[in-house]
């Protein structure tokens, strides 16, 4: 980049005085900067003309010159940082900031946060880690699964101040009485972000790329054709009832990017720059619904800065701050609330570990005080208590007579809380003459994990998004635990009791079906929740409209900044 490497020139000059007065011939400048005699007397003129420094040649082939310094890399570098910012050229400011990245808190201070750029309102937001791609089909992250949501649309979606589906690109729908027949009514007005008109027929083409998906297809097994009756109308036919329907097509995962270019969306936010140090989306002003109130949101992808203890935008993933990193004990807290996710322990009942023994352990982990007493950070989780609000975990039905297995594993996969707890229940139950062999899958999900045929205990991470009793059916018809866990009569029962669940047509008859399920799930010893997140958002005075959703995150559709003052 033509900044940095004048930068880097200039430091060169500079660095063997530390800026004071030098007496040097232009050959030697050249020998530092790594150029001919030529370049260098270019780099002079340039940088005098700039103001940096003086250069006073003397006259005569080998002659001292007297050069002078106006100015210090550090200065220069927060100047060109500054000046690559409120042009918009924030890989400019990225690149001229990792070249010193231990200073890197203090040039991006006056720019974290919510802030003015050339009257934009944009919301700078240093994040702790690069975002995975966002490629159609389940993704493991919540911010992942967040931005998805900003920048792709579904036929449907979910608010906050709805339990049930509304309407998105599709504006209503109509079901037939038999339940096998859903018409889906396409806005007339949508556009792609590149523009384009969106058209029925693209949006009937990606839902196909979609349902091909191996884990997608299981998600919509009931759906035997898509067709396009009428220009604005796409029809769903199915094989059997399916209620769950349009809560399927406002899931993060069924939400449509253009089939020929998976850039392009027709949410909120356009995606503008995605790469490993800087996320940049911008409003759509073309969007379908309320228009974004910020300009711009920017992840920055920082974790040199968090490694070395000089602030985060994560306190810890569940805890957001916006803002300024040296500032982040100031800011306040504007949002905050108990996760409808939680962690959670799933057990395999075969010869190695009975039905008694599985509630032995059960029992061990809920009455004996070890989720209370974990060593993790204040105000961070919470011991579950219950799986939904109102779906009481059933008590274990201990036998303290009945011995445990010598041996068992535990696998687990992140987040990293589950390493905590995974060493506190082995040696809890070391203490009762079971070794605890702990075997760790570095993801968040259980897709491609080898070991999943050899455990006895699983622990995971079960993420709830906006409709948390069908987030729990689409776990159970999804996820590559149950599967891996469930033998083949037990895999069928609880395929047929989920399709009995989705037949019927009233929410309140198909979430007490579902009810029975998971209460018989975890009064079989198979599963039981340990404890949920604290979900926080801290910001600084001048960041409004922030409200946190189901996935710890808040609506950048909603966030706004009070104009800027002179």
């Amino acid at each position: 980049m033509r900044l940095l490497n004048r930068l880097n020139q200039f430091q060169r000059l500079w660095q063997p005085s530390q800026g004071e007065v030098q007496q040097v011939t232009i050959a030697e400048l050249a020998a530092r900067c790594f150029c001919s005699e030529r370049h260098v007397r270019t780099l002079l003129r340039q940088s005098q003309e700039a103001g940096w420094l003086s250069w006073q040649a003397q006259s005569g082939r080998g002659k001292r010159g007297l050069l002078r310094f106006h100015t210090t890399p550090e200065q220069l570098r927060n100047e060109m940082m500054e000046t690559a910012l409120n042009r918009g050229q924030q890989h400019n400011a990225l690149e001229l900031a990792q070249i010193a990245p231990i200073e890197l808190r203090a040039l991006l201070h006056p720019f974290l946060g919510g802030q003015w750029q050339n009257n934009t309102p944009t919301l700078r937001i240093p994040y702790y880690r690069p975002l995975e791609p966002l490629h159609p089909g389940f993704l493991a992250g919540r911010a992942e699964q967040h931005l998805a949501g900003q920048i792709y649309s579904g036929l449907t979606r979910f608010n906050h101040d709805a339990s049930q589906p509304r309407g998105d690109l599709a504006h209503h729908w109509s079901v037939s009485d038999d339940g096998l027949c859903w018409q889906f009514y396409i806005r007339s007005t949508l556009h792609w972000h590149n523009g384009d008109v969106v058209e029925t027929e693209q949006l009937r083409r990606r839902l196909l790329m979609l349902f091909a998906l191996p884990e997608l297809a299981k998600l919509f097994a009931s759906v035997k054709a898509i067709t396009q009756t009428h220009p604005q109308c796409l029809s769903f036919t199915l094989h059997r009832p399916d209620y769950w329907l349009a809560h399927r097509l406002a899931s993060y995962c069924s939400v449509l990017a253009h089939p020929e270019d998976p850039e392009q969306g027709t949410g909120p936010f356009m995606l503008k720059i995605f790469e490993p140090e800087l996320v940049r989306i911008e409003s759509h002003h073309r969007y379908h619904l309320g228009h974004p109130l910020l300009q711009a949101i920017e992840y920055w992808i920082t974790p040199q800065l968090f490694e070395q203890g000089l602030g985060t935008s994560c306190q810890h993933p569940v805890q957001i701050a916006i803002g300024k990193p040296e500032e982040l004990g100031e800011l306040r807290l504007v949002s905050h609330s108990i996760s409808l996710g939680f962690c959670y322990l799933a057990l395999r009942q075969s010869p190695r570990l009975s039905r008694a023994q599985a509630q032995r352990v059960i029992a061990l982990i809920h009455r004996s005080g070890l989720l209370q007493s974990l060593p993790l950070g204040e105000n961070l989780i919470t011991p579950s208590e219950e799986m939904l609000p109102g779906w009481d975990i059933p008590l274990a039905q201990e036998d303290p007579n009945v011995p445990l297995p010598a041996q068992l594993t535990l696998l687990y996969h992140l987040p990293v809380e589950l390493h905590t707890m995974a060493e506190e229940l082995k040696i809890a139950l070391g203490r009762l003459g079971c070794e605890l062999t702990l075997l760790f899958y570095d993801a968040k999900s259980w897709t491609g994990c080898p070991d999943l045929p050899q455990a006895d205990l699983f622990m995971g991470d079960r993420l709830i998004g906006e409709m948390p009793e069908y987030a729990l059916e689409q776990w159970l018809r999804c996820d590559a635990l149950w599967p891996a866990l469930f033998t083949d009569a037990q895999a069928a029962h609880l395929q047929s009791a989920l399709d009995d669940a989705q037949a019927q047509p009233e929410d309140d008859e198909r979430i007490a079906a579902l009810k029975r399920i998971f209460t018989r799930l975890m009064g079989d010893a198979i599963l039981t929740p340990l404890f949920n997140y604290q979900y926080q958002v801290s910001a600084p005075p001048g960041v409004n409209g922030i409200r946190l959703n189901a996935r710890g995150w808040f609506d950048f559709n909603e966030a706004w900044l009070p104009p800027a003052t002179r």
